[in-house]
Protein backbone atom coordinates (compact mmCIF):
# COMPACT_ATOMS: atom_id res chain seq x y z
CA UNK A 1 0.00 0.00 0.00
CA UNK A 2 1.44 3.36 -1.02
CA UNK A 3 2.05 6.16 1.45
CA UNK A 4 -0.64 8.25 -0.29
CA UNK A 5 -3.19 5.45 0.02
CA UNK A 6 -2.38 4.93 3.69
CA UNK A 7 -2.61 8.66 4.31
CA UNK A 8 -5.99 8.76 2.54
CA UNK A 9 -7.44 5.92 4.63
CA UNK A 10 -6.18 7.37 7.90
CA UNK A 11 -7.49 10.83 7.05
CA UNK A 12 -10.96 9.52 6.14
CA UNK A 13 -11.11 7.39 9.30
CA UNK A 14 -10.18 10.43 11.39
CA UNK A 15 -12.79 12.61 9.66
CA UNK A 16 -15.64 10.08 9.95
CA UNK A 17 -14.98 7.94 13.05
CA UNK A 18 -17.47 5.08 13.45
CA UNK A 19 -18.78 5.91 16.88
CA UNK A 20 -22.01 7.18 18.43
CA UNK A 21 -25.21 7.35 16.40
CA UNK A 22 -24.47 7.65 12.70
CA UNK A 23 -25.57 6.70 9.20
CA UNK A 24 -23.10 4.65 7.19
CA UNK A 25 -22.91 6.20 3.72
CA UNK A 26 -20.18 4.14 2.09
CA UNK A 27 -16.43 3.96 1.61
CA UNK A 28 -13.85 6.34 0.22
CA UNK A 29 -12.57 6.12 -3.37
CA UNK A 30 -9.05 7.06 -4.42
CA UNK A 31 -7.73 6.68 -7.97
CA UNK A 32 -10.75 4.54 -8.88
CA UNK A 33 -10.26 2.06 -6.04
CA UNK A 34 -12.71 1.60 -3.15
CA UNK A 35 -11.18 1.27 0.32
CA UNK A 36 -13.63 -0.37 2.74
CA UNK A 37 -11.59 0.74 5.75
CA UNK A 38 -12.17 4.38 4.77
CA UNK A 39 -15.75 4.55 6.03
CA UNK A 40 -17.78 7.70 5.37
CA UNK A 41 -20.44 8.39 8.00
CA UNK A 42 -23.10 11.01 8.69
CA UNK A 43 -23.73 11.78 12.36
CA UNK A 44 -27.33 11.80 13.55
CA UNK A 45 -26.80 14.63 16.02
CA UNK A 46 -25.68 16.81 13.10
CA UNK A 47 -28.63 16.04 10.81
CA UNK A 48 -30.66 18.93 12.16
CA UNK A 49 -27.98 21.13 10.56
CA UNK A 50 -29.68 20.22 7.28
CA UNK A 51 -28.25 18.92 4.04
CA UNK A 52 -28.17 18.77 0.26
CA UNK A 53 -28.31 15.86 -2.16
CA UNK A 54 -27.47 17.07 -5.68
CA UNK A 55 -26.50 15.71 -9.05
CA UNK A 56 -27.51 15.29 -12.66
CA UNK A 57 -30.50 13.18 -13.68
CA UNK A 58 -29.77 9.45 -13.48
CA UNK A 59 -26.81 9.67 -11.10
CA UNK A 60 -28.59 8.04 -8.15
CA UNK A 61 -30.02 10.91 -6.10
CA UNK A 62 -33.32 9.12 -5.40
CA UNK A 63 -31.54 5.99 -4.17
CA UNK A 64 -29.37 8.14 -1.92
CA UNK A 65 -32.54 9.58 -0.40
CA UNK A 66 -33.75 6.01 0.05
CA UNK A 67 -30.66 4.79 1.86
CA UNK A 68 -30.76 7.84 4.14
CA UNK A 69 -34.43 7.22 4.93
CA UNK A 70 -33.81 3.53 5.62
CA UNK A 71 -31.00 4.12 8.09
CA UNK A 72 -32.87 6.93 9.79
CA UNK A 73 -35.84 4.60 10.24
CA UNK A 74 -33.53 1.91 11.64
CA UNK A 75 -32.29 4.50 14.16
CA UNK A 76 -35.88 5.25 15.23
CA UNK A 77 -36.02 8.62 13.44
CA UNK A 78 -39.28 9.37 11.54
CA UNK A 79 -38.89 10.61 7.97
CA UNK A 80 -41.05 12.66 5.62
CA UNK A 81 -40.31 12.33 1.89
CA UNK A 82 -41.73 13.78 -1.29
CA UNK A 83 -42.24 10.89 -3.72
CA UNK A 84 -42.18 12.69 -7.06
CA UNK A 85 -42.51 9.71 -9.39
CA UNK A 86 -44.22 7.27 -7.03
CA UNK A 87 -41.20 4.96 -7.04
CA UNK A 88 -40.27 5.14 -3.35
CA UNK A 89 -43.11 2.88 -2.23
CA UNK A 90 -40.72 -0.07 -2.62
CA UNK A 91 -39.31 0.95 0.76
CA UNK A 92 -42.12 -1.17 2.19
CA UNK A 93 -40.65 -4.41 0.81
CA UNK A 94 -37.31 -6.05 1.46
CA UNK A 95 -35.04 -5.86 -1.54
CA UNK A 96 -33.46 -8.73 -3.39
CA UNK A 97 -29.80 -9.33 -4.01
CA UNK A 98 -28.33 -9.34 -7.51
CA UNK A 99 -24.79 -9.50 -8.92
CA UNK A 100 -24.32 -5.72 -8.89
CA UNK A 101 -25.43 -5.44 -5.28
CA UNK A 102 -23.21 -8.35 -4.26
CA UNK A 103 -20.27 -6.73 -6.02
CA UNK A 104 -20.82 -3.48 -4.18
CA UNK A 105 -21.29 -5.27 -0.86
CA UNK A 106 -17.96 -6.99 -1.42
CA UNK A 107 -16.24 -3.69 -2.24
CA UNK A 108 -17.61 -2.16 0.96
CA UNK A 109 -17.05 -5.30 3.05
CA UNK A 110 -20.63 -4.97 4.30
CA UNK A 111 -23.15 -7.80 3.88
CA UNK A 112 -26.37 -6.95 2.06
CA UNK A 113 -29.32 -7.56 4.41
CA UNK A 114 -32.69 -7.15 2.64
CA UNK A 115 -35.09 -5.13 4.83
CA UNK A 116 -38.55 -3.60 4.48
CA UNK A 117 -39.63 -0.44 6.28
CA UNK A 118 -42.86 0.96 7.73
CA UNK A 119 -44.29 3.55 5.35
CA UNK A 120 -47.48 5.59 5.21
CA UNK A 121 -48.48 6.87 1.75
CA UNK A 122 -50.13 10.31 1.54
CA UNK A 123 -51.62 12.23 -1.36
CA UNK A 124 -52.79 15.76 -2.13
CA UNK A 125 -55.50 14.49 -4.45
CA UNK A 126 -56.58 11.72 -2.07
CA UNK A 127 -56.18 9.16 -4.86
CA UNK A 128 -52.72 7.77 -4.05
CA UNK A 129 -52.71 7.78 -0.27
CA UNK A 130 -54.24 9.24 2.84
CA UNK A 131 -55.57 12.73 2.11
CA UNK A 132 -53.25 15.51 3.24
CA UNK A 133 -55.19 18.72 3.64
CA UNK A 134 -55.21 22.03 5.44
CA UNK A 135 -57.94 24.55 6.02
CA UNK A 136 -57.81 27.74 3.96
CA UNK A 137 -57.33 29.68 7.20
CA UNK A 138 -54.34 27.57 8.28
CA UNK A 139 -52.73 27.89 4.87
CA UNK A 140 -52.84 31.67 4.98
CA UNK A 141 -53.05 34.34 2.26
CA UNK A 142 -49.43 34.38 1.10
CA UNK A 143 -49.05 30.66 0.49
CA UNK A 144 -52.50 30.54 -1.09
CA UNK A 145 -51.57 33.47 -3.34
CA UNK A 146 -48.49 31.55 -4.50
CA UNK A 147 -50.61 28.52 -5.43
CA UNK A 148 -53.13 30.72 -7.26
CA UNK A 149 -50.33 32.64 -8.99
CA UNK A 150 -51.65 36.05 -7.89
CA UNK A 151 -49.83 39.33 -8.47
CA UNK A 152 -48.97 41.74 -5.65
CA UNK A 153 -52.25 43.68 -5.86
CA UNK A 154 -54.34 40.50 -5.88
CA UNK A 155 -52.29 39.11 -2.99
CA UNK A 156 -52.98 42.30 -1.05
CA UNK A 157 -56.71 41.92 -1.69
CA UNK A 158 -56.55 38.30 -0.51
CA UNK A 159 -54.82 39.48 2.68
CA UNK A 160 -57.65 41.98 3.22
CA UNK A 161 -60.20 39.18 2.83
CA UNK A 162 -58.37 37.01 5.38
CA UNK A 163 -58.15 39.94 7.77
CA UNK A 164 -61.88 40.58 7.44
CA UNK A 165 -62.62 36.89 8.04
CA UNK A 166 -60.42 36.87 11.13
CA UNK A 167 -61.93 40.08 12.55
CA UNK A 168 -65.48 38.84 11.96
CA UNK A 169 -64.99 35.24 13.14
CA UNK A 170 -65.76 33.70 9.76
CA UNK A 171 -63.91 30.36 9.60
CA UNK A 172 -62.36 29.76 6.17
CA UNK A 173 -62.26 25.98 5.86
CA UNK A 174 -62.46 25.23 2.14
CA UNK A 175 -62.78 26.95 -1.23
CA UNK A 176 -66.57 27.23 -0.86
CA UNK A 177 -66.01 29.46 2.17
CA UNK A 178 -63.48 31.63 0.38
CA UNK A 179 -65.56 32.00 -2.80
CA UNK A 180 -68.64 32.90 -0.77
CA UNK A 181 -66.74 35.53 1.19
CA UNK A 182 -65.15 37.06 -1.93
CA UNK A 183 -68.56 37.37 -3.58
CA UNK A 184 -70.09 38.79 -0.41
CA UNK A 185 -67.41 41.50 -0.13
CA UNK A 186 -67.16 42.40 -3.82
CA UNK A 187 -70.74 42.08 -5.13
CA UNK A 188 -72.88 41.55 -2.09
CA UNK A 189 -73.95 43.53 0.96
CA UNK A 190 -70.47 43.31 2.43
CA UNK A 191 -68.94 45.71 -0.12
CA UNK A 192 -70.18 48.75 1.78
CA UNK A 193 -69.30 47.17 5.11
CA UNK A 194 -65.67 46.53 4.11
CA UNK A 195 -65.05 49.85 2.42
CA UNK A 196 -64.53 52.05 5.48
CA UNK A 197 -62.05 49.83 7.34
CA UNK A 198 -60.32 47.84 4.59
CA UNK A 199 -60.97 49.43 1.18
CA UNK A 200 -63.22 48.27 -1.65
CA UNK A 201 -62.65 45.15 -3.73
CA UNK A 202 -62.99 45.66 -7.47
CA UNK A 203 -65.00 43.28 -9.61
CA UNK A 204 -61.97 42.64 -11.86
CA UNK A 205 -59.70 41.62 -8.96
CA UNK A 206 -62.29 39.45 -7.25
CA UNK A 207 -63.17 37.90 -10.61
CA UNK A 208 -59.53 37.00 -11.26
CA UNK A 209 -59.13 35.36 -7.84
CA UNK A 210 -62.38 33.41 -8.27
CA UNK A 211 -61.36 32.18 -11.72
CA UNK A 212 -58.04 30.90 -10.41
CA UNK A 213 -59.80 29.09 -7.57
CA UNK A 214 -62.12 27.44 -10.09
CA UNK A 215 -59.08 26.33 -12.11
CA UNK A 216 -57.71 24.48 -9.07
CA UNK A 217 -61.13 22.93 -8.50
CA UNK A 218 -61.35 21.76 -12.12
CA UNK A 219 -58.01 20.02 -11.70
CA UNK A 220 -59.52 17.94 -8.90
CA UNK A 221 -57.31 19.41 -6.17
CA UNK A 222 -59.78 21.39 -4.09
CA UNK A 223 -60.01 18.52 -1.60
CA UNK A 224 -56.59 19.40 -0.22
CA UNK A 225 -58.38 22.25 1.59
CA UNK A 226 -60.84 21.31 4.31
CA UNK A 227 -61.30 19.31 7.47
CA UNK A 228 -59.94 17.21 9.04
CA UNK A 229 -56.68 19.04 8.43
CA UNK A 230 -53.42 17.14 8.73
CA UNK A 231 -51.83 16.96 12.19
CA UNK A 232 -48.05 17.29 12.24
CA UNK A 233 -47.81 14.84 15.16
CA UNK A 234 -48.59 12.11 12.64
CA UNK A 235 -45.25 12.75 10.94
CA UNK A 236 -43.32 11.75 14.06
CA UNK A 237 -44.45 8.20 14.77
CA UNK A 238 -42.54 4.96 15.37
CA UNK A 239 -43.40 1.30 15.30
CA UNK A 240 -41.33 -1.61 16.60
CA UNK A 241 -38.48 0.79 17.26
CA UNK A 242 -38.36 2.05 13.67
CA UNK A 243 -39.23 5.53 12.55
CA UNK A 244 -42.20 5.59 10.18
CA UNK A 245 -41.46 6.92 6.69
CA UNK A 246 -44.25 9.20 5.46
CA UNK A 247 -44.37 9.41 1.66
CA UNK A 248 -46.26 12.20 -0.08
CA UNK A 249 -46.95 10.70 -3.51
CA UNK A 250 -47.31 13.51 -6.04
CA UNK A 251 -46.99 11.45 -9.21
CA UNK A 252 -50.53 12.48 -10.20
CA UNK A 253 -49.89 16.21 -9.66
CA UNK A 254 -46.37 16.55 -11.07
CA UNK A 255 -47.64 19.28 -13.39
CA UNK A 256 -48.60 21.40 -10.37
CA UNK A 257 -45.19 22.23 -8.85
CA UNK A 258 -46.36 25.43 -7.17
CA UNK A 259 -49.10 23.52 -5.40
CA UNK A 260 -47.06 20.70 -3.90
CA UNK A 261 -43.92 22.74 -3.19
CA UNK A 262 -46.01 25.36 -1.38
CA UNK A 263 -47.80 22.67 0.60
CA UNK A 264 -44.42 21.33 1.73
CA UNK A 265 -43.48 24.80 2.90
CA UNK A 266 -46.75 25.04 4.84
CA UNK A 267 -45.86 21.79 6.65
CA UNK A 268 -42.40 23.14 7.51
CA UNK A 269 -43.94 26.37 8.74
CA UNK A 270 -46.38 24.46 10.91
CA UNK A 271 -43.58 22.34 12.37
CA UNK A 272 -41.60 25.48 13.11
CA UNK A 273 -44.47 27.34 14.76
CA UNK A 274 -45.84 24.44 16.80
CA UNK A 275 -42.95 22.25 17.94
CA UNK A 276 -41.24 23.12 21.24
CA UNK A 277 -37.60 24.16 21.47
CA UNK A 278 -35.42 21.14 22.23
CA UNK A 279 -31.85 22.30 21.59
CA UNK A 280 -29.24 19.76 20.51
CA UNK A 281 -30.38 16.14 20.52
CA UNK A 282 -28.54 12.85 20.03
CA UNK A 283 -30.70 12.35 16.95
CA UNK A 284 -33.36 14.47 15.24
CA UNK A 285 -37.08 14.19 15.97
CA UNK A 286 -37.84 14.24 12.24
CA UNK A 287 -35.94 14.54 8.97
CA UNK A 288 -37.74 16.23 6.11
CA UNK A 289 -36.63 15.51 2.51
CA UNK A 290 -37.66 17.92 -0.25
CA UNK A 291 -37.08 16.53 -3.75
CA UNK A 292 -37.15 18.85 -6.79
CA UNK A 293 -36.19 21.58 -4.35
CA UNK A 294 -35.66 24.24 -7.00
CA UNK A 295 -39.44 24.43 -7.39
CA UNK A 296 -39.74 25.74 -3.84
CA UNK A 297 -37.70 28.82 -4.72
CA UNK A 298 -38.77 29.46 -8.31
CA UNK A 299 -40.53 32.79 -8.91
CA UNK A 300 -40.58 33.59 -5.19
CA UNK A 301 -40.54 37.15 -3.85
CA UNK A 302 -37.73 38.47 -1.68
CA UNK A 303 -39.99 38.48 1.38
CA UNK A 304 -41.03 34.90 0.69
CA UNK A 305 -37.41 33.75 0.40
CA UNK A 306 -36.54 35.56 3.61
CA UNK A 307 -39.22 33.60 5.44
CA UNK A 308 -37.96 30.31 4.01
CA UNK A 309 -34.45 31.21 5.12
CA UNK A 310 -35.72 32.04 8.60
CA UNK A 311 -37.54 28.72 8.97
CA UNK A 312 -34.56 26.70 7.73
CA UNK A 313 -32.27 28.59 10.10
CA UNK A 314 -34.46 28.25 13.18
CA UNK A 315 -36.22 24.90 12.76
CA UNK A 316 -33.03 23.06 13.75
CA UNK A 317 -33.72 24.12 17.35
CA UNK A 318 -37.00 22.19 17.12
CA UNK A 319 -35.10 18.98 16.35
CA UNK A 320 -36.02 18.89 12.65
CA UNK A 321 -33.51 18.36 9.86
CA UNK A 322 -34.27 19.43 6.28
CA UNK A 323 -32.52 17.92 3.25
CA UNK A 324 -32.97 19.43 -0.21
CA UNK A 325 -32.58 17.33 -3.35
CA UNK A 326 -31.97 19.01 -6.70
CA UNK A 327 -29.74 18.84 -9.76
CA UNK A 328 -27.27 21.56 -8.81
CA UNK A 329 -26.39 23.50 -5.65
CA UNK A 330 -26.92 26.64 -7.74
CA UNK A 331 -30.68 25.83 -7.70
CA UNK A 332 -30.72 26.80 -4.01
CA UNK A 333 -30.50 30.48 -2.94
CA UNK A 334 -27.15 31.27 -1.31
CA UNK A 335 -28.83 32.32 1.94
CA UNK A 336 -30.33 28.83 2.26
CA UNK A 337 -27.38 26.92 0.76
CA UNK A 338 -25.09 28.38 3.40
CA UNK A 339 -27.13 26.59 6.07
CA UNK A 340 -26.82 23.12 4.51
CA UNK A 341 -23.87 21.62 6.35
CA UNK A 342 -24.14 18.02 5.08
CA UNK A 343 -23.71 17.58 1.32
CA UNK A 344 -23.85 14.57 -0.96
CA UNK A 345 -22.93 15.64 -4.48
CA UNK A 346 -23.48 13.17 -7.31
CA UNK A 347 -22.00 13.64 -10.77
CA UNK A 348 -22.56 16.78 -12.82
CA UNK A 349 -22.62 16.67 -16.60
CA UNK A 350 -21.15 19.46 -18.70
CA UNK A 351 -22.70 19.82 -22.16
CA UNK A 352 -23.21 23.57 -22.47
CA UNK A 353 -21.56 26.83 -21.31
CA UNK A 354 -24.27 27.10 -18.64
CA UNK A 355 -23.34 23.64 -17.39
CA UNK A 356 -19.69 24.67 -17.21
CA UNK A 357 -20.63 27.77 -15.22
CA UNK A 358 -22.76 25.68 -12.84
CA UNK A 359 -19.82 23.29 -12.34
CA UNK A 360 -17.47 26.15 -11.52
CA UNK A 361 -19.91 27.59 -8.99
CA UNK A 362 -20.51 24.16 -7.46
CA UNK A 363 -16.79 23.55 -6.97
CA UNK A 364 -16.57 26.84 -5.07
CA UNK A 365 -19.22 25.69 -2.57
CA UNK A 366 -17.14 22.72 -1.35
CA UNK A 367 -14.10 22.57 0.97
CA UNK A 368 -10.77 21.86 -0.69
CA UNK A 369 -9.17 18.43 -0.99
CA UNK A 370 -5.69 17.03 -0.56
CA UNK A 371 -6.46 14.08 -2.82
CA UNK A 372 -8.77 15.29 -5.59
CA UNK A 373 -9.29 17.94 -8.21
CA UNK A 374 -12.95 18.53 -7.41
CA UNK A 375 -14.00 19.61 -10.90
CA UNK A 376 -12.51 16.45 -12.40
CA UNK A 377 -14.11 14.19 -9.79
CA UNK A 378 -17.58 15.75 -10.18
CA UNK A 379 -17.67 15.04 -13.90
CA UNK A 380 -16.33 11.48 -13.60
CA UNK A 381 -18.36 9.99 -10.74
CA UNK A 382 -20.36 6.91 -11.65
CA UNK A 383 -23.95 6.06 -10.67
CA UNK A 384 -24.14 5.42 -6.94
CA UNK A 385 -20.97 7.41 -6.27
CA UNK A 386 -20.82 10.87 -4.72
CA UNK A 387 -18.51 13.55 -3.41
CA UNK A 388 -19.33 13.99 0.27
CA UNK A 389 -18.68 16.51 3.01
CA UNK A 390 -20.53 16.44 6.33
CA UNK A 391 -20.30 18.18 9.66
CA UNK A 392 -18.02 16.20 11.96
CA UNK A 393 -18.61 15.58 15.65
CA UNK A 394 -17.62 19.18 16.41
CA UNK A 395 -19.76 20.69 13.66
CA UNK A 396 -16.81 21.39 11.34
CA UNK A 397 -17.13 20.48 7.62
CA UNK A 398 -15.01 17.49 6.67
CA UNK A 399 -12.68 17.49 3.68
CA UNK A 400 -14.56 16.22 0.63
CA UNK A 401 -14.37 12.48 0.01
CA UNK A 402 -15.29 10.63 -3.18
CA UNK A 403 -17.49 7.80 -1.93
CA UNK A 404 -18.94 4.51 -3.13
CA UNK A 405 -22.41 4.62 -1.56
CA UNK A 406 -23.93 1.62 0.17
CA UNK A 407 -26.99 0.18 -1.62
CA UNK A 408 -30.49 0.54 -0.16
CA UNK A 409 -31.87 -2.55 1.61
CA UNK A 410 -35.44 -2.26 0.34
CA UNK A 411 -36.84 -2.57 -3.17
CA UNK A 412 -35.45 0.15 -5.43
CA UNK A 413 -38.66 0.90 -7.27
CA UNK A 414 -42.44 1.08 -6.80
CA UNK A 415 -44.74 -1.55 -5.36
CA UNK A 416 -47.08 -3.21 -7.82
CA UNK A 417 -50.43 -1.45 -8.30
CA UNK A 418 -52.35 -4.02 -6.25
CA UNK A 419 -49.79 -4.05 -3.43
CA UNK A 420 -49.79 -0.26 -3.27
CA UNK A 421 -53.59 -0.08 -3.19
CA UNK A 422 -53.67 -2.63 -0.38
CA UNK A 423 -51.12 -0.59 1.58
CA UNK A 424 -53.16 2.59 1.15
CA UNK A 425 -56.43 0.99 2.19
CA UNK A 426 -54.92 -0.65 5.27
CA UNK A 427 -53.28 2.53 6.53
CA UNK A 428 -54.71 3.93 9.78
CA UNK A 429 -54.10 7.39 8.30
CA UNK A 430 -56.38 6.60 5.40
CA UNK A 431 -59.13 5.87 7.89
CA UNK A 432 -58.34 8.98 9.92
CA UNK A 433 -58.27 11.46 7.04
CA UNK A 434 -60.42 9.66 4.48
CA UNK A 435 -63.79 11.20 5.37
CA UNK A 436 -64.28 14.93 4.90
CA UNK A 437 -65.88 16.85 7.76
CA UNK A 438 -68.00 19.90 6.92
CA UNK A 439 -68.36 22.10 10.02
CA UNK A 440 -70.28 25.36 10.09
CA UNK A 441 -68.01 27.93 8.51
CA UNK A 442 -68.05 31.13 6.46
CA UNK A 443 -70.24 29.63 3.72
CA UNK A 444 -73.05 28.67 6.08
CA UNK A 445 -72.76 31.84 8.17
CA UNK A 446 -72.86 34.15 5.15
CA UNK A 447 -75.66 32.18 3.48
CA UNK A 448 -77.78 32.58 6.61
CA UNK A 449 -76.87 36.28 6.81
CA UNK A 450 -77.89 36.86 3.18
CA UNK A 451 -81.15 34.97 3.65
CA UNK A 452 -81.95 37.07 6.72
CA UNK A 453 -81.12 40.29 4.85
CA UNK A 454 -83.30 39.29 1.90
CA UNK A 455 -86.15 38.49 4.24
CA UNK A 456 -85.77 41.88 5.96
CA UNK A 457 -85.55 43.70 2.62
CA UNK A 458 -88.64 41.93 1.35
CA UNK A 459 -90.60 43.02 4.41
CA UNK A 460 -89.32 46.59 4.15
CA UNK A 461 -90.19 46.84 0.45
CA UNK A 462 -93.85 46.38 1.29
CA UNK A 463 -93.80 49.50 3.47
CA UNK A 464 -94.34 52.96 1.88
CA UNK A 465 -91.36 55.23 1.20
CA UNK A 466 -88.81 52.44 0.72
CA UNK A 467 -85.60 53.41 -1.11
CA UNK A 468 -82.60 51.45 -2.28
CA UNK A 469 -78.91 52.29 -1.96
CA UNK A 470 -77.04 53.09 -5.15
CA UNK A 471 -73.91 50.94 -5.59
CA UNK A 472 -70.75 52.98 -5.24
CA UNK A 473 -67.78 52.78 -7.59
CA UNK A 474 -64.96 50.46 -6.46
CA UNK A 475 -61.72 52.08 -5.34
CA UNK A 476 -59.68 48.90 -4.72
CA UNK A 477 -57.34 49.26 -7.68
CA UNK A 478 -56.45 52.77 -6.48
CA UNK A 479 -55.98 52.02 -2.80
CA UNK A 480 -54.48 48.53 -2.87
CA UNK A 481 -50.92 49.77 -3.51
CA UNK A 482 -47.92 49.54 -1.25
CA UNK A 483 -49.44 51.63 1.55
CA UNK A 484 -52.41 49.35 2.13
CA UNK A 485 -50.26 46.24 1.67
CA UNK A 486 -47.86 47.45 4.37
CA UNK A 487 -50.77 48.38 6.62
CA UNK A 488 -52.33 44.95 6.36
CA UNK A 489 -48.91 43.34 6.81
CA UNK A 490 -48.55 45.08 10.17
CA UNK A 491 -52.01 44.04 11.28
CA UNK A 492 -51.65 40.35 10.49
CA UNK A 493 -49.44 39.35 13.40
CA UNK A 494 -49.25 35.70 12.43
CA UNK A 495 -46.59 36.48 9.83
CA UNK A 496 -46.16 35.48 6.23
CA UNK A 497 -47.56 32.01 6.65
CA UNK A 498 -51.03 33.05 7.71
CA UNK A 499 -52.84 31.48 10.61
CA UNK A 500 -50.53 28.57 11.44
CA UNK A 501 -49.51 29.83 14.85
CA UNK A 502 -53.13 29.84 15.91
CA UNK A 503 -53.87 26.27 14.85
CA UNK A 504 -55.29 24.04 17.52
CA UNK A 505 -54.02 20.52 17.01
CA UNK A 506 -55.93 17.54 18.27
CA UNK A 507 -54.64 15.67 21.29
CA UNK A 508 -53.53 12.12 20.55
CA UNK A 509 -52.09 11.50 23.98
CA UNK A 510 -48.58 11.77 22.58
CA UNK A 511 -48.93 8.51 20.70
CA UNK A 512 -50.56 9.33 17.39
CA UNK A 513 -52.93 7.20 15.38
CA UNK A 514 -50.68 4.12 15.43
CA UNK A 515 -50.66 4.08 19.24
CA UNK A 516 -46.87 3.93 19.48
Amino acid sequence: MSDQTQSFIEKVKAAYPAKGNYIYLGAGILDGEVFAAAEVNLYLHMMNRHGLVAGATGTGKTRTLQLLAEQLSDAGVPVFMLDVKGDLSGLYQAGESNPKIEERAAQLAKPFVPTGYPIVPYSLSGKLGAQMRATILEFGPTLLAKILDLNDTQTGVLSVIFKYADDNKLPLIDFNDLKKLISYLSDGPGKDEIKADYGSISASTSGTILRKIVTIEQQGLSQMFGEPSFEIEDLMLRTDGKGIISLLNISDVQNQPKLYSTYLLSLLAELYYNLPEVGDLDKPKLVFFIDEAHLLFKDSSKAFLEQIEMIIRLIRSKGVGVFFCTQSPTDIPESVLSQLGNRIQHALRVFTPNDADALRKTVNTYPGSTFYKIDKVLTSLGTGQALITVLNEKGIPTEVTATMLTPPKAVMGPLSGSEYEKLVLSSPMNKKYGTTVDPESAYEILTKRLNDQQSTASTASEAPGTTTNKPEKSLMEQVMGATITRQIGKEIVRGLFGMLTGKKTRNTGGKGIFGF
